[in-house]
């Protein structure tokens, strides 16, 4: 047996461990986590064996040993990794914050509809939209958050939730600084904002209004709810829960414009919002009694994180940067251009693979394998390849829970069963992902 076939094999059955997590009655961050390190651990002792493709690691291998390659691929994908970790546990501690003061009283007190489908079209469209303000991983945090102080009934919110997650990447796609793929290519000089913004708009409206207009005839989705009741359980004042509720928004909302003009991470703009929320925090209550204070404070929001749900993110991202150092997944995309062809049919395949697979490596692939071709229309910056590419990987991943940044989010706080999710939603996201990807089309025949 070869090492790349022990390495997908280890892969699948760790897939396969998170999928059944309830069934096996292991939780799917131990799984994840010890898929993650064994593949990692298999890649250091018997790695050496696989042939590499580039030049550049060839090289590196030959002149400082496989060691140091493979120190030199993990120092890629930590910094990767640790950004995104960073960025999750920044914005979940922000958002935790701002629920221990109630600050989502600010919005929850404005949304006094009792009619269920018509809440799950405002749930929808005002995530759709800030999605595409913040990005969607911060959007889902938030968005859930919100669902925890508005519907008591948990099947009821976990599909609520389920919209979220959809809506969330669908948001995304179409703005280049709400998804992590649509930055990527922005940055990388494939696409220009406007451009994206105009081209890829109606298709993410599709892909996010269809499993809502679908979800909205389920008969659980009939008739009014008992919203929760939100009153104050600390006793902070109407100011302390104003100020916390926009300090805390405005530090998540900075965190794009902080990249923009210092080219740093979002993970440092993250933490550089979490700081100022904290010192916001710690003026507000400095002259409050230390138990009063204690439970306001942002060491009770981080013990209120979900550590688990971040340690399960690491183990997923590092399972999946094992393939990617031995050029698995480059490999794969290499294949479907040979076997299929057709770039269209690709595209919508790699959407559809992004729902197992992370999309970040396997649009990092596309970048590597194609360039820029300026004297054709179809590669050329702003061509249909890379804004078909944006859409497919922006929301493919909605079709499993596990296959986007927002999904894994809302699977670790709403604590959502992957195969529930399989059996009730993924042909809903699969619905509005072939419906967005036909409008797509259609346009550009229109526009072209």
């Amino acid at each position: 047996m070869s090492v790349i076939t022990l390495l997908v094999i280890i892969f699948i059955v760790g897939y396969c461990c998170i999928a059944f997590e309830h069934n096996i009655k292991i939780d799917k961050t131990a799984s994840a986590l010890l898929t993650g390190m064994l593949l990692w651990a298999i890649v250091a002792v018997f790695g050496h064996s696989i042939p590499l493709q580039e030049a550049a690691a060839i090289e590196m291998v030959q002149k400082e040993g496989w060691k140091h390659f493979i120190e030199h691929e993990l120092v890629h994908h930590f910094y990767d990794i640790a950004n995104i970790l960073f960025f999750l546990l920044g914005a979940m501690t922000i958002v935790e914050t701002v629920d221990i003061h109630d600050g989502f009283y600010v919005i929850t007190n404005q949304i006094t509809t009792r009619n269920k489908t018509l809440l799950l079209w405002i749930i929808s469209i005002l995530t759709f939209f800030l999605s595409a303000v913040l990005d969607n991983l911060t959007t889902a945090i938030v968005m859930v958050s919100l669902l925890s102080k508005l519907i008591s009934d948990r099947y009821l919110r976990l599909l609520y939730a389920s919209m979220v997650i959809i809506a969330a990447n669908a948001g995304g796609a179409w703005s280049p600084i709400g998804d992590v793929t649509t930055t990527m290519l922005w940055i990388g000089g494939q696409i220009t904002s406007f451009n994206i913004m105009k081209m890829v708009f109606l298709p993410s409206v599709t892909c996010m209004a269809l499993p809502a207009f679908l979800m909205s005839f389920q008969p659980l989705m009939r008739g009014t709810l008992d919203l929760k009741n939100t009153a104050n359980a600390y006793h902070t004042t109407i100011t302390e829960r104003y100020i916390v509720f926009f300090v805390g928004i405005s530090a998540l909302l900075f965190v794009p414009v902080f990249k923009t003009i210092t080219h740093l991470p979002p993970s440092m703009g993250m933490m550089l919002g979490l700081g100022v929320l904290w010192l916001t925090v710690d003026i507000l209550h400095r002259k409050k009694p230390h138990e009063d204070k204690r439970k306001v404070s942002i060491y009770h929001a981080l013990e209120r994180v979900d550590v688990p749900s971040v340690l399960f993110f690491l183990g997923i991202l590092m399972a999946v940067a094992a393939l990617q150092s031995v050029r698995t997944l480059k490999e794969l995309a290499e294949l479907l251009a040979q076997q299929v062809g057709n770039n269209d049919i690709i595209l919508v395949l790699i959407g559809m693979l992004s729902a197992v697979l992370d999309n970040v490596p396997l649009v990092a692939a596309c970048m590597g394998m194609y360039d820029v071709v300026p004297s054709s229309m179809y590669f050329m910056q702003d061509g249909k390849f890379w804004e078909f590419l944006a859409y497919c990987a922006g929301t493919g991943g909605s079709m499993l829970i596990i296959g986007s940044a927002a999904g894994v989010a809302v699977m670790g706080l709403e604590r959502i069963n992957f195969m529930w999710y399989l059996r009730h939603i993924t042909w809903l996201a699969a619905a509005g992902y072939f419906a967005g990807v036909a409008v797509y089309l259609l346009q550009y025949a229109l526009t072209h």
